[in-house]
């Protein structure tokens, strides 16, 4: 679709398109993007207490993802590690 057919697409059907096409290549990028970017985009359209809450929520996402090898939660996701380093051996 040429790029001025997208101006004339609603809003949710252009998220629906990026949505869809991200999730069908796993563009982890485009999400992380889109992730950075709500807070502001809350805080613009006037919602300050949801910006704030995403960016506590984020912050607990990473936190959860950094600290995913302790516990009963690492042992849960033991499989999943040697999975991702069998198909990434060292360099």
């Amino acid at each position: 679709m040429p790029d001025e057919d997208l101006d004339r697409l609603s809003t949710r059907e252009l998220h629906d398109r990026a949505v869809r096409r991200a999730e069908k290549h796993l563009d982890v990028k485009f999400f992380w993007s889109l992730l950075q970017m709500i807070p502001a985009a809350e805080t613009a359209s006037g919602d300050l207490g949801e910006a704030e809450f995403d960016i506590q929520s984020s912050k607990g996402l990473i936190s959860a993802a950094v600290h995913s090898g302790d516990g009963a939660l690492g042992e849960a996701l033991r499989p999943f590690f040697i999975d991702y380093l069998r198909k990434h051996p060292r360099a």
